[in-house]
């Protein structure tokens, strides 16, 4: 991925600052720690980069998400709209806060559709988490107007598309609040963390207090600060913030390689008959982390993917994904965890054991996608794409990793 490729004495020189001197806890201790405030840097490179106002770094990708649906009010009994295709954490952070997830087909964005969406609001809809998958932006233009028509609010789950942006302006910037996520495989890494951002100071401000047990983060005395909410605790260390605000500085490079590489294989994989590829509603505005093969049909789709396993060429077929695909969910749609939710008092709103999703199903079986790289070479990139059946004419299926 990115964002481990590009590890070099930048983030030593970060971490170092923070190891020298001891602070290792992002508030407090002014005079010790000698002007270093990683956390407070890594927010702020995030948030100018995003060109919004407020940035808040956290502990995960995750809990930036619990911690957006907490600062806007979603809580018990509200019913949020998501999609069947995203990482696990999106629907656990609906039920961790008491709210009920719906879910919404996607289409070949590889997003939610504006259709989808609209087929499943109901009354008691209090938002719609979109999550902008692998990189690229959702249809937002119909998802707006359906928020607006329907006076449903928009949360963004960008944990996959930091850099990327729909018409000049970047997502998680849409909607009332956006998160990113600095895991180990996302376009920046910082092992764990993740970073929210809003132009709304009150929902930043509650947003800070719930992410640290309520303190109101105001005089020299923490023992002492007001507590105007409960919360928990969300936050992200020093070290962590430290080697994210190393990696937020490369993105605009990473950005630039990544997309130049993608143009290359989109521009052999075309000659290839049969092939299509993810539908992008700004081409432009993919991050590029991926690319995405769709293949005519589920069978030709696995039979692709056992060729590339035997070719040693990595990708990834989200169609049996254990966390990523709502098909192999049964943890959630048998409502899984070691305490009482809210979701078993009140029930889901769909029955998801019996629930199909055609429109989802027939992208996700012929979807195939690779991670494309930072440090490929012109020789490595050829190479690769040679190997994977790059070859205008020889209906191989494609490959480029």
């Amino acid at each position: 991925m990115p964002g481990t490729e590009l590890f070099g004495e930048e983030e030593k020189k970060e971490v170092m600052d923070v190891l020298n001197t001891g602070v290792l806890f992002r508030f407090n201790h002014d005079a010790q720690r000698q002007g270093h405030w990683k956390a407070k840097d890594f927010e702020a490179e995030v948030a100018k980069f995003c060109n919004a106002k407020y940035g808040l770094a956290v502990s995960s990708g995750s809990t930036a998400v619990n911690t957006m649906l907490a600062a806007c009010g979603v809580g018990y009994g509200d019913e949020v709209v998501v999609p069947p295709f995203t990482y696990i954490a999106t629907i656990e952070a609906v039920l961790l806060a008491g709210a009920l997830p719906v879910f919404a087909e996607i289409d070949d964005t590889l997003c939610m559709s504006a259709e989808g969406i609209r087929a499943v609001i109901s009354p008691k809809t209090k938002a719609i988490l979109l999550v902008h998958m692998c990189g690229a932006a959702a249809d937002l233009d119909g998802i707006l107007a359906i928020c607006k028509e329907k006076n449903i609010m928009l949360i963004e789950d960008s944990a996959q598309a930091l850099g990327a942006s729909y018409k000049g302006k970047m997502l998680g910037t849409y909607g009332r609040m956006g998160s990113f996520s600095y895991d180990f495989f996302k376009i920046n890494t910082c092992g764990e963390g993740g970073i929210v951002i809003t132009d709304d100071q009150q929902l930043w401000d509650t947003a800070q207090q719930f992410a640290d047990h309520g303190h109101d983060h105001i005089g020299n005395n923490r023992g002492m600060e007001q507590h105007p909410i409960m919360g928990t605790n969300f936050r992200i260390g020093e070290i962590n913030a430290a080697i994210g605000l190393a990696q937020t500085r490369k993105l605009s490079f990473i950005l630039e390689k990544q997309r130049a590489h993608k143009a290359i294989i989109q521009a052999r994989l075309s000659k290839i008959p049969g092939l299509q590829f993810r539908r992008h509603t700004d081409e432009a505005g993919d991050s590029a982390t991926f690319f995405h093969l769709l293949l005519p049909s589920e069978q030709v789709a696995r039979a692709t993917v056992k060729l590339f396993a035997e070719a040693g060429i990595p990708h990834g077929y989200w169609y049996d994904n254990m966390f990523h695909y709502i098909k192999q969910w049964d943890h959630v749609k048998n409502l899984s965890m070691p305490y009482k939710l809210v979701a078993h008092e009140l029930g889901l709103p769909q029955d998801l054991k019996t629930m199909k999703f055609p429109k989802s199903d027939a992208v996700m079986s012929q979807l195939i996608s690779f991670n494309i790289r930072v440090t490929w070479t012109e020789a490595e990139l050829d190479a690769m794409l040679e190997r994977g059946g790059g070859e205008e004419g020889d209906g191989g299926g494609g490959g480029c990793v």
